[in-house]
């Protein structure tokens, strides 16, 4: 699939951020429902005074609730209208756009960028407090409560039997023609001094609900309800198990998302594009994320 930039055209990288508690996920819906795609789309056609809705597209689509600090998308628009536009641009977005979303920064993306494919890692948080009188009204949008005493050191043990690279179908809710696997790279919880625990999650790629329901299984453990080895368990038998609870969406936030070096962008959105299987699967070789 050639991802080559239309003649004419310039691709334009956009960071930014949004608070999720008041959108209906990232992608741009036909029922109407807020979004985040919507909203800075629609932006975009106002600022720059366009008949021509320019489409985006992102490094990871966040759910419903779900919120992002370091987001990245990428949108091809025409040269034109990218010199006229392109010194203005920030701040002509930021009166435009409602306060829940922000864009910190545009820029001509290097040859080869797409913010999906050729990013190698996404990290998340999730941050819960186990505090008996519930969550700093300050923080409710943001950390969920659970209301039993959790044990951090079990969390962890529990965590570094899902790292690497792995069928996470039992974590994912599948979608046709999706592979569900992937390496997690980092899976690990702290408890800062206020007693929020924050889990950061970090790999290559994640497939639908896949950290929501890492961190429902971790939570078990935390509690007690179950041992260690649970979820380990649950990974290796490869099928959804329904004792794994799939937390809500508001503690969650997409904190970062990793790129190799310019030069290395092509070879990173062609890699990722491939149809990925587990080593001495019948399909053989490793593939990308999608």
């Amino acid at each position: 699939m050639s991802d080559d930039v239309k003649p004419g055209f310039v691709r334009v990288r956009l960071d930014l951020s949004y608070d999720g508690k008041d959108f209906s996920g990232w992608a741009r819906q036909t029922r109407g429902q807020r979004t985040v795609q919507g909203e800075i789309e629609d932006a975009i056609r106002t600022v720059t005074r366009s008949q021509e809705t320019y489409e985006l597209t992102v490094a990871g689509r966040t759910d419903a609730g779900v919120h992002a600090r370091g987001q990245v998308a990428h949108v091809d628009l025409p040269q034109g209208l990218w010199d006229e536009h392109r010194d203005k641009l920030l701040r002509r977005l930021a009166g435009r756009l409602a306060h829940d979303v922000r864009v910190w920064r545009v820029a001509e993306a290097p040859a080869g960028f797409n913010a999906r494919f050729s990013a190698i890692w996404r990290r998340y948080a999730y941050r819960v407090t186990d505090h008996p009188g519930g969550v700093d009204p300050l923080l409710r949008g943001h950390v969920l409560w659970h209301d039993w005493p959790l044990d951090v050191e079990a969390m962890n043990a529990a965590a570094e039997r899902l790292l690497g690279e792995h069928d996470f179908a039992a974590y994912c809710k599948k979608r046709e023609g999706a592979t569900t696997i992937r390496t997690l790279q980092r899976l690990h919880w702290q408890r800062d001094a206020s007693g929020v625990l924050t889990a950061t999650v970090r790999a290559d790629a994640f497939c639908h609900n896949m950290v929501r329901a890492l961190v429902g299984a971790m939570l078990f453990v935390g509690d007690g309800h179950r041992p260690v080895d649970w979820p380990g368990q649950v990974l290796a038998a490869g099928v959804r198990d329904s004792a794994v609870h799939v937390v809500r969406p508001h503690g969650l936030t997409l904190e970062e998302v990793g790129y190799p070096a310019d030069e290395l962008l092509a070879a990173r959105n062609a890699e990722a594009r491939n149809r990925r299987t587990l080593p001495g699967s019948p399909l053989g070789g490793r593939g990308g994320c999608c």
